[in-house]
C-alpha cells in the first residue's frame, strides 16, 4: 500500500485518537465530547477557521492551499449507538448503554489524521472543508447541516465521504456510480378494531386478524406490482398486540422498513401500501390510522466522483485492491444529502475480519486509519493540484 509516509509515520497517535474516541460514544446530535476532541485536535494542527454548532454539535474546519480554487468537502459522522458494549476492550466504552458499534471513531479519526497532513503540508490549491457531522444514526445530521447552509457558506464545489467495512480485504475501497445504498422509509400501522372476549369473537372487531391479513397482503407488493429486475425491500419487523389470552384487544400495531433506490417505486410502495392496509382493515370491519414517513434518501454517487476517488484509491492501495462496480446495498446513510446538494462519492472501505456493524462486539481495526487519511488527502491534491 502506498500510504503517505507521514500519515504512516504518526499511526500511532491515530490509534490513541481513535481509542480515546471509543471510551467516548455520544448519540445523535448529542457529541458534545467528541466535537470538543475534534476542535482541540485541529487547533494542534495549527487550524484556526474553525466553525462549531452545525446540527447542534457539527464542526467545519477551512484548511486553505496554496493560491485560489474551489472548495473540495470531506466528511466523517461522529456519532454512536444505543448499544451495551461486549468487547472487553481496555478501552471500551466508558458511557453505558452507548458504544461506536459502527465505526464513527474511526472515519472521525481518518478525517483527523488527513487534517493534520493537510495542514501541515498544503500542497494543494483552493481549500478542503472538512466537516465532522453528528447524528448519522439517528435524524439525519447530514440532513440538518445541509439545511444549515454549509454547501453555499463554504463554497463547497464536491463532497466524499469513506464508510468501513467488516470482513472486506483491508484496504480495499469498494464503491460504484450511480446508486450505492437505498432509502430508508418507515411504515406505522394502527389498526382500530373492537375488543371483547376471547371466547365471544362474533362480538368483537378482531384486528388481530386484520394485522395478520394485512402482512400477508403486504407480501404480494414485491412480487406482483414489482418488475422483476428492479429492487425493492419490504420488511415486516414489528406486530404489537394484545396482553391476556382470553381478550380481544381493541388495536393492533404493525411497522415495516421499505428500502428502495427508484423514486417511482418508492412512491408505488407507499401507494399499495396504504390500500393494502385499508383495504384489508376494513374487510374485517376496522379502520386504520396509516403513517408513512420517508427517512434519508438513496446515497447516488456522480459518475465523476466516482472516476476522481477510484483513481486516487488505486494509487493508494493498488488496481487490484480497488472495485468500482459493486452491487448496491440495502443499507442506507444519510450523507445521501450531501450528494444530493454536491457532486462528489461515498465509498466503502475494507477492515477485515471483524464483528458486524451494529453489533456489541464490533470494533473498528485501527490499521485502517491511515489507508483512510491517505485516501482523504491524495482526493485533495489530486482534486486541486497547485498550479505549476
Amino acid at each position: 500500500m502506498a500510504i503517505v509516509n507521514r500519515i504512516a509515520g504518526f499511526a500511532e497517535d491515530m490509534a490513541a485518537w481513535r481509542q480515546h474516541l471509543h471510551t467516548i460514544p455520544e448519540l445523535g446530535r448529542e457529541c458534545h465530547k467528541t466535537a470538543a476532541f475534534v476542535v482541540e485536535k485541529l487547533r494542534e494542527f495549527g487550524i484556526t477557521d474553525i466553525h462549531e454548532g452545525f446540527a447542534t454539535t457539527g464542526v467545519v474546519a477551512i484548511i486553505e492551499g496554496q493560491g485560489p480554487g474551489p472548495t473540495i468537502g470531506l466528511r466523517a459522522d461522529m456519532d454512536g449507538l444505543p448499544i451495551v458494549e461486549a468487547t472487553g476492550l481496555d478501552y471500551a466504552s466508558t458511557h453505558d448503554g452507548r458504544m461506536h458499534a459502527c465505526g464513527h471513531d474511526g472515519h472521525t479519526t481518518m478525517l483527523l489524521g488527513a487534517a493534520k497532513y493537510l495542514a501541515e503540508t498544503r500542497n494543494f490549491s483552493g481549500r478542503v472543508a472538512l466537516i465532522f457531522q453528528p447524528d448519522e444514526e439517528a435524524t439525519g445530521g447530514a440532513e440538518a447541516m445541509v439545511e444549515e447552509g454549509i454547501m453555499d457558506t463554504f463554497d463547497i464545489a464536491q463532497v466524499y465521504g469513506v464508510h468501513n467495512a467488516p470482513d472486506f480485504p483491508v484496504g480495499q475501497f469498494m464503491t460504484t456510480s450511480g446508486p450505492l445504498m437505498a432509502a430508508a422509509d418507515s411504515v406505522h400501522i394502527t389498526i382500530q378494531g373492537q375488543g371483547g372476549h376471547g371466547a365471544n369473537p362474533h362480538d368483537a372487531i378482531d384486528p388481530v386478524v386484520a394485522a395478520c391479513s394485512i402482512g400477508q397482503a403486504i407480501q404480494t407488493i414485491s412480487s406482483r406490482n414489482m418488475d422483476a429486475f428492479k429492487q425493492l425491500v419490504i420488511s415486516l419487523t414489528q406486530i404489537h398486540t394484545g396482553s391476556v389470552e382470553n381478550v380481544i384487544p381493541d388495536t393492533a400495531y404493525m411497522n415495516c422498513t421499505v428500502r428502495t433506490f427508484d423514486p417511482e417505486i418508492r412512491d408505488m410502495a407507499e401507494r399499495r401500501l396504504r390500500e393494502i392496509a385499508e383495504g384489508q382493515a376494513a374487510s374485517f370491519g376496522c379502520t386504520v390510522d396509516f403513517v408513512y414517513h420517508r427517512g434519508y434518501p438513496p446515497t447516488v454517487n456522480t459518475e465523476v466522483g466516482v472516476a476522481l476517488a477510484t483513481d486516487v484509491a488505486r494509487n493508494v492501495v493498488g488496481a487490484d485492491a480497488v472495485l468500482d462496480n459493486v452491487e448496491p446495498v440495502m443499507g442506507s446513510e444519510d450523507f445521501s444529502y450531501m450528494l444530493e446538494a454536491r457532486p462528489g462519492a461515498y465509498l466503502f472501505l475494507g477492515q477485515g475480519k471483524s464483528a458486524s456493524l451494529h453489533h456489541p462486539e464490533y470494533n473498528f481495526n485501527d490499521e485502517v486509519a491511515p489507508v483512510g487519511a491517505s485516501f482523504f488527502a491524495r482526493l485533495v491534491e489530486t482534486a486541486q493540484p497547485v498550479a505549476g
